[in-house]
């Protein structure tokens, strides 16, 4: 009675315990927000020459590029017995920067029943990898009947905290049948002897096993051999229980013979695409899920350039996606290969942007996104020297430490100015957040001797109060007028406000405080809401600011210009400079700041807009931004030409 108990309440928890150590893998691994692309590892043919991994790309999910002219970026010589790999699978580990692959090792020109080994692989950069062959009947007694080894994967069992890897083996005169055993902590070789982790209830061969994590269950997509040629799938809440639900159907949407499942989810959305190989018929089909269960053929959808065979697709990060197509290009591909925008890795807002006169780099600076209410609570800096490659330096303030003891929350929408005072280059960066004493939104300023910190914080905000009753005191903006040397801050959300700053930067003169929010407009065109922005060109002040609501796909940005710093504004006869272009897929492009390449009259706008999977409002598409550049040019009379937004 007792073991009924404990095995009672061991399956009340193990829901629990996945919960946990999914929670574990998000805050270790990269977060689905950094993902911008997918990498399909895959192998060509039946020749010896064709067994072998390949690299293939997409930024969508649908439409691949192979890499390296779909010639092998792993040299199968080195790593097999045989001389040939098959059916690679590739996982991304817990710790967000390790990777293994695991391959059949084998020729098939040798015949079907002749291999005994698989191939396990090591990365952390996608390129290098260290492999160690593991030959079952070297590696385990009682080993003669073996016929085959086929088709290995990887997954994480969340209950024992080891990477079980789990293959099919047929031993003479029996079925195919699931195994399993862990990798040991190198991922070199297995520990213990192998298990059977899955035999359906008809004891009937089963290979090419795909394991998919979803809502707490284990779904084991299976091909059966040999007695319908087909996928089906059994579920589980543990791993190694031996308790597997089978459900009935196949789930492959062709009447010809398929193998080779592989399960992925899209980046930032609730789909999942089931693949697999037609290799009878030399293709490969795509499937959509949301459920796991039932699935449409979305094939017109996708496009490649290339004829994969069993293999496996995982997401990667703008510098995974950089590093493989710099060691391996794909000359169609061409200059898609790297998306340029967005430019930043993750979800961000409110981007600010400066050039460096003391470092020769420039800085991005931003509210730090993705958190529901606005919450975040930082701020980071991101680095570069050519404004296409972009380093995180890391956290510059944060309003939870004892570096801001009057706000702890809201950091929102900061701007940064360089200063040479007493010989010495300052920076003063201002920003808002929510203060400790309850209120409103307020403004503070924090200096430093670097573009990337240590941030010191003055105290206490600067600007407490809405000089017109309303409103909140965010958004603020920092501007130098390169004619009278004077600095002016600006800010407001529902008017706009200006004045001028002190010669040390950190008040403002109260005489000099100007409203000066544009007249009139509307959401359709230049309604002022936000993020003021001003910039100096040929005689003119620039206003930028932001129309509508910034989780809408309309937030836009419109300007006028004035002949002083602090007004009037006049706005332009066609003040809408930026704004969503569906066709594309890009909303609310807004929430701007401006860059001059020092020197010259190139000009370009920094942004924010609404990643394209959360543009439905339950999604929260105003705390899913992220960062984007384009080219800003001017009219000969000084207008500025509506920005083309680019992907």
């Amino acid at each position: 009675m007792k073991n009924k108990i404990l095995i009672t309440l061991f399956a009340c928890l193990l829901p629990l315990l996945a919960g946990a150590q999914q929670a574990v893998s998000q805050q270790n691994n990269v977060a689905e927000k950094d993902y911008i692309a997918y990498l399909f590892t895959y192998f060509t043919g039946n020749h010896i020459s064709e067994e072998a991994v390949c690299y293939a790309v997409s930024t969508d999910g649908y439409t691949y590029w192979a890499l390296n002219d779909n010639k092998p970026v792993i040299d199968s010589k080195i790593i097999s017995s045989t001389g040939g790999v098959r059916d690679p699978h590739i996982l991304r580990c817990e710790d967000g920067k390790t990777f293994y692959m695991v391959v059949t090792d084998m020729v098939s020109d040798n015949g079907w029943d002749s291999n005994r080994a698989m191939v396990l692989l090591k990365s952390t950069d996608l390129v290098n990898w260290t492999s160690s062959i593991v030959n079952m009947q070297k590696r385990y007694a009682g080993q003669e009947k073996l016929k085959r080894v086929w088709a290995p994967q990887t997954i994480f069992d969340p209950e024992a905290g080891k990477y079980m890897i789990y293959w099919s083996m047929q031993y003479n005169g029996g079925a195919d049948v699931i195994y399993y055993a862990y990798a040991n902590r190198d991922f070199t070789d297995l520990e213990g002897e192998p298990k059977p982790l899955f035999i359906p209830e008809n004891k009937k061969s089963c290979i090419d096993g795909d394991i998919v994590f979803k809502d707490g269950i284990f779904h084991l997509f299976y091909k059966t051999e040999g007695h319908g040629n087909g996928i089906k799938v059994a579920t589980t809440r543990s791993l190694t229980s031996g308790q597997w639900e089978e459900q009935p159907d196949y789930k492959q949407q062709t009447t010809e013979a398929v193998e080779g499942a592989g399960t992925f989810k899209l980046i930032g959305q609730d789909k999942y695409i089931l693949m697999y190989d037609v290799y009878m018929k030399g293709k490969y089909q795509f499937t959509e899920t949301t459920d796991l269960k039932n699935f449409k053929v979305i094939d017109s959808e996708v496009k490649m350039n290339f004829h994969p065979r069993h293999g496996t697709i995982i997401p990667i990060t703008r510098a995974e996606l950089k590093r493989i197509t710099d060691k391996w290009p794909s000359k169609e591909m061409g200059n898609m290969t790297i998306p340029n925008n967005p430019v930043l890795q993750g979800f961000h807002a409110d981007p600010e942007i400066l050039y460096s006169h003391q470092t020769k780099k420039y800085y991005i600076y931003s509210t730090t996104d993705g958190q529901s209410g606005w919450g975040g609570w930082y701020f980071t800096v991101f680095s570069s020297d050519n404004l296409k490659d972009w380093k995180d330096e890391g956290v510059m303030l944060d309003l939870k430490s004892d570096q801001v003891i009057w706000a702890d929350g809201n950091a929102w929408a900061p701007c940064i100015e360089e200063k040479i005072v007493d010989g010495k280059y300052k920076y003063f960066f201002y920003f808002s957040g929510n203060p400790t004493a309850g209120g409103g939104k307020q403004i503070g300023v924090a200096v430093a001797d670097s573009p990337t910190g240590p941030f010191k914080d003055l105290g206490h905000p600067i600007l407490t109060e809405s000089p017109v009753g309303h409103g909140q005191q965010i958004d603020v903006d920092v501007f130098t007028d390169p004619v009278s040397g004077k600095s002016y801050l600006y800010w407001g959300n529902g008017y706009m406000a200006g004045a001028e700053l002190n010669e040390d930067m950190l008040s403002i003169k109260e005489n000099t405080l100007t409203v000066l929010t544009p007249k009139g407009g509307s959401l359709k065109d230049y309604a002022f809401r936000e993020a003021a922005y001003v910039f100096y060109r040929n005689g003119l002040y620039y206003f930028m600011w932001s129309v509508d609501d910034t989780g809408s796909p309309n937030y836009h940005v419109a300007y006028g210009t004035s002949k002083s710093p602090l007004g009037p504004i006049k706005v332009a006869k066609k003040p809408v400079v930026l704004i969503q272009d569906p066709a594309k897929e890009i909303y609310g492009p807004a929430h701007n700041a401006v860059l001059q390449i020092p020197g010259t009259d190139e000009w370009y706008i920094v942004y924010h807009r609404i990643n394209k999977n959360f543009i439905d409002r339950e999604k929260g598409p105003g705390v899913h931004r992220e960062v984007c550049i384009d080219r800003m040019e001017f009219n000969p009379d000084g207008t500025i030409r509506k920005v083309v937004p680019t992907l």
